[in-house]
């Protein structure tokens, strides 16, 4: 059980409750501290005051005085209004991602909602009810309106959730659990909807996929340097300290243990001189991505932890205040930060791919085919890791840097951090493929090298290989094989080899 404060979540925590199903409960001094708030939020609308979001519109609308009969039902049209999220929904997971974050943000205690809308957050995590969730329609500031008004239509018993592998109208998951739909009343439509978590949700998932496809990087990378007889003396630790990236250090550390008790590899002279860079600078490519990652977890663990919506209350009411925290610019940056990234390790790996097949630069067989000539062998993989890579440098032009105004030029600068994290999770999917493609292909010069030659625990990698796919001795559909090895890194392989 994972508890909720609105302070302590973090990356680890949410990879339990994501892909462990961990559930989830809430701190009682955070429960107080949401009591609070909503009682100044109650004493707002009793005195009558001119508060943005509680006795007034919205965005253009701000001026626009709501009677205090009518702000409940203020909140519904606010919900109804919003929910514009257009397109394919996001996964399961993400919906997932998107209760826990809200819920957390909301416990922080200056969102003036009652405890019961906190509360059904996390029942639905709990329950493994999930919002379906358009993934676009947002602009990132003011929040992820559009987004999170889908998530906020299932506590009013509308719209559609995931439940048990299915996409089902709210109010038959809702009947069939004895749950009674809520309904809002001040300030808490707003409260749900004005936020980064959409942005955030698909941050986390992205960064938990890419840190882990980072530690599988660098299996198939040492696998690679095997079939292509690297020259070891390039992953010295004295060449990567006098660097003095604890990042790049970390990444020759962990590949000369892949690759320890190697009869593979080479050493300076043996065979050549130097490497392409392909090989002879895997620390330093892969470490800089590293240090992206190091960058994007610590945004993350802000943001999730981050008082987003708008106004914020203060003192028990004595201060609420309208201001932009809702502005997603820092998780947009961080997204377009994580794309360049992970769409290095793509460009790197392809590199790799296209000197494991080409036999102009190794002595293997052309394209490792088993009868070259009458079968291609790998030839068009190298085409569609290209194609991929090629494919990821349109997805990397940074979301960040565009901006239009909206709201009738109430709102002139948004973020697109939402458009930022899609693009960010659909290069991590390209590059897991090209990946997938770069193992096939080590394994492949692996065995015509032979594999009792190869290290141990490349040998066990190998073999891990080998049990998704079979060796290719003649011509098939690879991608069939693409896709299992694909499959398994996201959803079963272990981070690094030897774990």
């Amino acid at each position: 059980m994972i508890i909720l404060n609105g302070q302590s979540l973090t990356l680890e925590k949410m990879k339990a409750i994501l892909f462990d199903k961990e559930e989830v409960t809430s701190c009682k001094d955070a429960m107080q501290r949401v009591v609070g708030s909503r009682a100044a939020v109650e004493n707002i609308v009793l005195d009558g005051e001119v508060v943005y979001g509680i006795t007034t519109g919205f965005g253009k609308f701000s001026d626009v005085l709501i009677p205090v009969e009518e702000t409940e039902i203020l909140q519904k049209h606010l919900i109804h209004s919003h929910a514009c999220g257009v397109g394919e929904a996001f996964s399961e997971v993400i919906g997932r991602a998107m209760l826990v974050l809200r819920a957390n943000a909301l416990l922080k205690g200056f969102s003036g909602v009652r405890p019961v809308i906190i509360e059904r957050l996390m029942e639905y995590v709990n329950e493994g009810i999930h919002p379906v969730v358009p993934q676009q329609g947002s602009l990132g500031a003011s929040g992820d309106l559009a987004p999170l008004s889908h998530l906020a239509l299932t506590l009013l018993g509308e719209g559609e959730v995931f439940y048990q592998g299915e996409k089902v109208h709210t109010s038959v998951v809702l009947a069939k659990k004895g749950i009674v739909p809520l309904e809002l009343k001040a300030k808490e439509g707003l409260a749900l909807i004005n936020g980064t978590q959409a942005m955030t949700a698909v941050g986390v998932v992205a960064y938990l996929e890419a840190e882990k496809l980072a530690f599988q990087a660098e299996s198939i990378a040492a696998l690679t340097f095997e079939g292509l007889e690297g020259i070891v003396d390039a992953l010295d630790e004295d060449v990567h300290l006098v660097r003095g990236y604890p990042e790049q250090v970390e990444v020759a550390a962990r590949i000369r243990t892949l690759l320890h008790g190697s009869k593979l590899v080479t050493r300076q002279g043996q065979k050549r001189v130097q490497d392409a860079y392909s090989l002879r600078c895997i620390p330093q490519v892969h470490g800089a991505s590293w240090q992206v990652l190091g960058y994007v977890k610590e945004k993350l663990e802000i943001e999730m932890n981050a008082a987003t919506d708008n106004p914020l209350i203060f003192g028990d009411g004595e201060k609420v205040i309208s201001g932009g925290n809702f502005h997603g610019q820092p998780i947009a940056f961080a997204m377009d930060f994580l794309k360049l990234g992970m769409a290095e390790l793509a460009n790197i790996s392809e590199r790799r791919i296209e000197r494991l097949v080409n036999p102009q630069l190794n002595d293997l067989p052309p394209f490792l085919s088993a009868k070259p000539g009458l079968q291609s062998g790998a030839m068009i993989m190298q085409y569609c890791a290209a194609s991929l890579v090629s494919e990821n440098k349109t997805l990397a032009h940074p979301a960040s840097v565009d901006s239009i105004p909206s709201s009738a030029n109430q709102e002139d600068h948004v973020s697109m951090g939402t458009i930022g994290a899609r693009h960010a999770h659909q290069i991590i999917a390209n590059v897991r493929r090209v990946l997938a493609i770069e193992w096939m292909c080590a394994m492949q010069a692996v065995e015509y090298r032979g594999v009792h030659l190869a290290a141990p625990l490349m040998q066990k990698w190998h073999h891990e290989g080998r049990g998704i796919v079979p060796s290719i001795i003649e011509d098939r559909i690879f991608s069939k094989d693409i896709e299992a090895l694909t499959e398994w890194m996201q959803y079963r392989g272990s981070v690094l080899c030897g774990t």
